[in-house]
């Protein structure tokens, strides 16, 4: 049996004149984490927030009392150098910190924003540095990078560098409202196949109309924007995106 649903709304849609309470309305609605979106303009070609707003809207949301809990802060980072943000991130509130591989191989080992230095980073280290930090680490890929780059990553021995979660992408990363691409779920399908308690994301175009498919290849963590902040009851499409996966486990 894979873990249990984990609803993660993606606040990326909802009402910025508002923010904190939409976050403690989707919490009430029943969602298990919030999905923060960080995009830096490099990585991707679109900004969103950075450590600052976090930080606002931390208080409006109880910390979890356990690792994975209701309350979750799933940091999406969209950066191109990750481990720069890792400290700002987690004195902001960040719980769990989602890097992508694509950037932790092509970036460096600078730990403060205004550092500098040729040395790199890696996945594994990237990992170890947040796990350091005291928090969760996930990593995620985009659609165009192929699955097995992650074996290595899952299956070392040291347990300090093995991700807390893997985040398989559906829509190319950098922009909301994008249709769903059913095309990457042979990759979560594999993911669960090799690792069966391993919590693993998809993010983009989930909906009512799709999350039987991501449910069925073995997603148990569950990225939804406009399908939960522009629905008229968002705690019935909490509830139905969360019994879907539930049914499938």
């Amino acid at each position: 049996m894979s873990p249990e649903a984990i609803i993660a709304p993606s606040i990326l849609s909802a009402d910025f004149a508002a923010l904190g309470k939409a976050c403690s309305d989707t919490i009430d609605h029943g969602a298990t984490w919030l999905h923060i979106d960080i995009m830096d303009g490099h990585f991707v070609p679109n900004m969103t927030f950075g450590a600052p707003v976090v930080t606002k809207i931390r208080p409006h949301v109880p910390r979890p009392t356990a690792a994975h809990g209701v309350g979750t802060f799933d940091c999406h980072m969209m950066i191109a150098e990750p481990k720069k943000w890792v400290k700002d991130f987690q004195k902001a509130g960040c719980d769990l910190y989602c890097f992508h591989y694509e950037a932790a191989v092509s970036s460096t080992a600078a730990e403060n924003p205004a550092d500098h230095t040729d040395s790199r980073t890696s996945p594994k280290e990237m990992i170890r540095y947040v796990h350091e930090q005291k928090m969760l680490a996930g990593i995620a890929i985009k659609p165009e990078t192929p699955v097995d780059v992650l074996w290595d990553i899952l299956e070392n021995v040291d347990q300090a560098e093995v991700p807390d979660m893997v985040l398989v992408m559906t829509v190319h990363p950098g922009f909301g409202g994008q249709s769903f691409m059913a095309s990457e779920l042979p990759k979560v399908k594999a993911l669960r196949e090799r690792y069966p308690d391993l919590n693993i994301e998809v993010d983009g175009g989930l909906s009512e109309s799709t999350i039987d498919q991501a449910a069925e290849a073995g997603a148990n963590v569950i990225v939804a924007g406009s399908a939960v902040f522009g629905a008229k009851d968002p705690a019935d499409v909490i509830a139905k995106l969360r019994s879907a996966v539930d049914t499938k486990r």
